[in-house]
C-alpha cells in the first residue's frame, strides 16, 4: 500500500473515532433519567425534531426548536441552565448538543434513543 492509501485510511479512522468519542460536557442519558430532569426549573428541554414529528408525539416540557432553526434561536436559550435535548432517535439531538457546546453551554444532556425510546 502506498502513502496515499494510508493517508485515506487514517482520515477515515479519525472521522469515525471523532464520531464515537463523547464530547466533554455532553452526557448521554436514558429516558428514565430525562424524566427526572424535565420538571426541574433549572433545566430547559429542547426537541429538535420537525414540527410535524413534534405534533404527532411530544412531551409538553420540551420546546420544539427544529435542528435547522437552532443556530438562529440559540440566543433565546439560557446558557446558565442545564439543557436536555431530544429527537426521534438521538442522532439529531447529539448534533444539536454539540452545537450548544460550541456556543458555550455547559451541562448538556442527550436522550439516548430519543422519542423512540420514550414510548
Amino acid at each position: 500500500m502506498g502513502i496515499f492509501e494510508w493517508i485515506i485510511i487514517v482520515i477515515i479512522a479519525l472521522f469515525f473515532i471523532n464520531r464515537l468519542i463523547p464530547t466533554k460536557g455532553i452526557t448521554n442519558i436514558t429516558v428514565e433519567e430525562a424524566k427526572e430532569k424535565i420538571n426541574d426549573k433549572n433545566v430547559q428541554c429542547i426537541d429538535v425534531r420537525t414540527p410535524g414529528e413534534y405534533k404527532v408525539k411530544n412531551r409538553p416540557q420540551f420546546k420544539n426548536i427544529p435542528l435547522h432553526e437552532l443556530p438562529s434561536k440559540i440566543d433565546k436559550l439560557d446558557k446558565n441552565k442545564d439543557v436536555v435535548v431530544i429527537c426521534q432517535s438521538g442522532m439529531r439531538s447529539l448534533r444539536a448538543a454539540k452545537l450548544l457546546k460550541k456556543q458555550g453551554f455547559k451541562n448538556i444532556y442527550n436522550v439516548k434513543g430519543g422519542m423512540s425510546a420514550w414510548y
